[in-house]
């Protein structure tokens, strides 16, 4: 019944969540500490919800969580879907052209709920994450039909691309579509190629987090953010104190403040330091 005092942001893959899938204490006491003081706790993560309904949460002290890198939030209690936004067909129409353009393998996945489940096509041979995701989700996955105009609405368009030429393929994907939102991600599979992922303009870890704060009445000021990889580095340039967890890339560390690493409670030591420096300790 109480005003919230802050909210305290997260990813999960790499930071909350252990190399083995698992939940550290420390980091589920460091949770509920958070939460007796009034802080919002909120996972923030690239996992549409039937990716994120794979991990084992059970009763995790969590308050919102931000999925599909923005473009969806459920209320964790009662698994309510609060907020969802999606590319109109024209959007979706345009995007897949300028992928196909620059001969990229792509997948376009269907709205929330169901944004699981995709169209995928296929530029190259050889791409072997495209290949892993593919086979990973290949009950949910149709090759994509050449008339492009009837697909509808999209949550999202994902381009899997070798990271030898990642850089500059992002670059150009941003240039010719700027009035979308293009977002870096490590592919959570192989650990090294680069996801370009592509939303509407409105989504965004950031963008959606400053949704969030807004409907709680949340100053900017009472919130902290902790991450791990590119597709966290809006999130961690917005908030008023950001931190990263040691096995964030080097250029990560360099910019914002480290904590352990997420097996070693990353995510308790970034809740200590804000309830000291941030939130206050009443």
């Amino acid at each position: 019944g109480r005003p919230p005092r802050g909210l305290f942001i997260m990813d999960l893959d790499g930071t909350l969540l252990r190399s083995d899938r698992t939940f550290s204490n420390i980091d589920i006491d460091a949770l509920v500490q958070l939460g007796e003081l009034g802080i919002i706790r909120t996972i923030a993560t690239g996992r549409s919800l039937y990716s994120f309904n794979t991990v084992e949460v059970g009763d995790l002290p969590m308050d919102f969580i931000i999925f599909s890198m923005g473009a969806g939030v459920l209320q964790h209690a009662g698994g309510m879907v609060v907020r969802r936004v999606s590319l109109e067909p024209n959007e979706v129409k345009r995007a897949c052209k300028i992928l196909k353009t620059n001969r990229l393998d792509f997948m376009i996945h269907r709205t929330i709920p169901d944004n699981h489940m995709f169209s995928y096509f296929r530029s190259n041979e050889g791409n072997d994450d495209f290949e892993r995701r593919l086979k990973l989700y290949s009950r949910f996955a149709v090759p994509l039909n050449e008339a492009t105009d009837g697909f509808g609405l999209a949550s999202q368009l994902l381009a899997v691309v070798p990271d030898r030429v990642s850089h500059a393929v992002l670059e150009k994907v941003r240039s010719e579509l700027p009035d979308y939102s293009v977002i870096r991600t490590t592919s959570p599979l192989d650990g090294k190629t680069t996801w370009i992922e592509i939303f509407p303009t409105v989504v965004s870890k950031s963008r959606t987090a400053a949704w969030l704060a807004g409907e709680l009445k949340i100053d900017k000021s009472e919130i902290v953010s902790v991450g791990n990889d590119y597709n966290d580095l809006d999130l961690l340039e917005w908030t008023a104190k950001s931190y990263v967890v040691d096995n964030a890339p080097a250029d990560l560390k360099d910019r914002f403040t480290g904590v352990a690493s997420n097996n070693n409670g990353g995510v308790a030591e970034a809740a200590r330091r804000s309830i000291e420096n941030t939130f206050g300790d009443g």
